[in-house]
């Protein structure tokens, strides 16, 4: 069966455009320019006490240059034998279009995630109130679970986050173990997920709403780490003109070190990606060091 190309490029973008945890919680930024140059105001004006008839003085303002740099790439590259290509229905291709598309967005949500050692550090004292930015792990209990979400919220509001946390709304991305453990505080409260699914298009075995923060289930942590703050302060850039693209290459180079060809059809794709977190708002994206 001849191959559709025009429609596997397009169920692999439909199933890039699926909602997903790292869409939903960063500020993603598409762009065919390797530098996004952004501001910051790192001098704030203040109020001062004025008196009638007499001169005022100004306060300093100043702006800091905030870079977003598009410079890592992730390749999704994949061969068709020729008798298999032949072979393939209409369907078994959309099926594995479906799965190249896939596999790019798991990728970044795995990327984004190993991202932690930009964050600012969770621990025992902050869940305890005690102290700030600890890193000794927290186990995650049915008896602590709600303890953990409240704490979070505060440290974020403690940072001047309230306000923000309102407009854009606060996240924790859970691990499986965890995620369970949420949803039966959830249950034993008398909600269902009906009355706590979110409106973006993710399934609620996925993610879901309560306590007032957005909860999501990922099995892509890095090993002793949770991802929780405010949604949109992290900055995700993509090179457009290489995203949800694909080539087709007839009877590719069988590898790097060898030119003779593999009959049959390569299909590659590729992300170009990069991230920033922007340091005035370092306090409302939160490594939780967990055990």
């Amino acid at each position: 069966m001849r191959w559709n190309k025009h429609d596997y490029v397009q169920r692999m973008r439909d199933r890039i455009n699926t909602p997903t945890t790292w869409s939903d919680v960063l500020l993603v930024k598409y762009a065919d320019v390797r530098t996004i140059v952004g501001a910051y105001m790192s001098t704030e004006p203040s109020a001062v006490t004025g008196t009638r008839g007499t001169a005022y003085a100004y306060n300093d303002f100043a702006l800091t240059a905030d870079t977003l740099t598009i410079s890592s790439t992730k390749m999704i590259a994949m061969f068709i034998d020729e008798a298999d290509r032949i072979q393939q229905n209409y369907v078994s291709q959309m099926t594995i279009a479906e799965f190249q598309g896939k596999k790019i967005s798991e990728k970044l949500e795995s990327l984004m995630l190993a991202e932690h050692g930009s964050w600012k550090d969770f621990g025992a004292t902050d869940l305890a109130n005690t102290g700030d930015d600890d890193t000794t792990a927290i186990t995650v209990s049915a008896s602590n679970v709600d303890d953990l979400i409240r704490a979070i919220k505060r440290k974020l509001y403690a940072n001047n986050g309230v306000d923000l946390a309102v407009q854009n709304g606060i996240f924790i991305v859970w691990r499986a173990a965890d995620f369970e453990l949420l949803e039966a505080f959830v249950q034993a409260n008398g909600f269902t997920e009906a009355d706590i699914a979110l409106k973006n298009g993710i399934p609620v075995q996925k993610a879901f709403r309560y306590m007032g923060v957005d909860h999501y289930l990922s099995n892509s942590h890095t090993a002793g780490h949770v991802f929780a703050g405010i949604k949109k302060c992290g900055e995700l850039g993509i090179l457009r003109g290489t995203f949800g693209k694909v080539k087709f290459l007839e009877d590719p180079p069988a590898s790097v070190t060898t030119a003779a060809p593999k009959s049959g059809l390569g299909i590659v794709s590729r992300v170009d990606y990069g991230f920033n977190w922007p340091a005035q708002l370092a306090e409302f994206f939160m490594d939780i060091n967990v055990a």
